[in-house]
C-alpha cells in the first residue's frame, strides 16, 4: 500500500494503524479517510491479521476534521462529506469481524472521538482526553457518535457530553466505562499490544460473530436477538476453532486457536 498520511505495520498477528500527521494533531483529511479505509479493507481480507490497533503519532490521537484546510467563507456540504468520507470508514470498523482496539495517546476530539468510539476497546494513556467538540462550532456529533456514545455511557450522559462539549480526562472516561484501561504514556503501546495479542490468540470467527450479535441485539426485540444468536452460533459451530476448543476441553489442555 502506498500510504502518506498513515502508517501500517504488523506485529505478530496484530496490525497497527497509526495516524501520521502529528503537526496537525492527526486531523482528518480526505486522503487520510481514504487511506484508513484502504488499510481496514486489507486487514479484513488478511487472515494472518487477527486484531487491529489504531493510534496516533505525536501528542494527539486525532483532532477531528482538519478545519485549518477550510477557507474563510467556504460553503461545506457536510452531509455529503460524511456520506462519502466518514460513514464508509466507520462502517468498516463496525463490520470488521476482528477486534479493533484504540490506543488513545492524546486528545480524541470531534470525529477523532467518534473514531475511538467505533473501536471495540479503548486503552488510554494518562495524557488522553475525549471531547465531543462539535457543539463549539455549531454542529452535531457525527461519524457514529450519536450511535456509539449513548450505547457506551447511557442516554443522559451522552446528551450531557454532546451538548455541553466538556472534555473528559482518561480517568473520567474510564469511570464512565468508555475506556477499558488507563496506562502511563510510555507504557501505552506495550499494554495495548499485549491486550491485542491476547485477543489475536482467541477464536477470531467467534469474536466477529459476537460483535455482530451484540450490536444487533441493542436494537432488536428478544425474538430477533434470539434468531441472530442462532444464526451466529451456526456459523461459529462450523469453525476449526470451535472443534479445537471442544478437543482441548475433552483433553484437559489449553486450546490453540488459529482464527479459522
Amino acid at each position: 500500500m502506498n500510504l502518506e498520511t498513515v502508517t501500517f505495520t504488523v506485529h505478530e498477528k496484530v496490525g497497527v494503524l497509526t495516524l501520521n500527521c502529528p503537526n496537525k494533531l492527526n486531523a482528518f483529511t480526505k486522503q487520510m479517510n481514504v487511506e484508513i479505509l484502504q488499510v481496514t479493507k486489507e486487514v479484513a481480507k488478511n487472515e494472518e491479521i487477527r486484531a487491529l490497533v489504531i493510534t496516533g503519532a505525536g501528542r494527539a490521537f486525532c483532532a477531528g476534521e482538519d478545519l485549518g484546510a477550510i477557507e474563510a467563507g467556504e460553503a461545506i456540504q457536510h452531509g455529503e462529506v460524511l456520506r462519502t468520507r466518514y460513514n464508509p470508514m466507520m462502517l468498516a470498523f463496525y463490520q470488521l469481524e476482528k477486534p479493533v482496539i484504540a490506543a488513545v495517546n492524546g486528545a480524541a476530539a470531534g470525529a477523532g472521538m467518534s473514531l475511538a468510539l467505533a473501536c471495540d476497546f479503548r486503552i488510554a494513556s494518562a495524557n488522553a482526553s475525549f471531547i465531543e467538540a462539535f457543539i463549539h462550532i455549531g454542529l452535531v456529533p457525527d461519524s457514529g457518535s450519536s450511535y456509539f456514545l449513548p450505547r457506551i455511557v447511557g442516554l443522559a450522559k451522552a446528551l450531557e457530553l454532546s451538548i455541553l462539549g466538556e472534555k473528559l480526562s482518561a480517568e473520567q472516561a474510564q469511570e464512565l466505562g468508555l475506556v477499558t484501561k488507563v496506562t502511563q504514556q510510555e507504557e501505552l503501546m506495550e499494554h495495548t499490544l499485549a491486550f491485542a495479542e491476547r485477543l489475536a490468540d482467541m477464536p477470531t470467527k467467534a469474536i466477529g460473530q459476537i460483535k455482530q450479535t451484540i450490536y444487533k441485539g441493542i436494537n432488536s426485540s428478544l425474538t430477533e436477538a434470539l434468531e441472530a444468536e442462532s444464526y451466529a452460533q451456526e456459523i461459529a459451530g462450523q469453525t476449526e476453532d470451535h472443534r479445537e476448543g471442544i478437543a482441548a476441553f475433552l483433553e484437559k489442555r489449553k486450546p490453540t486457536f488459529h482464527g479459522k
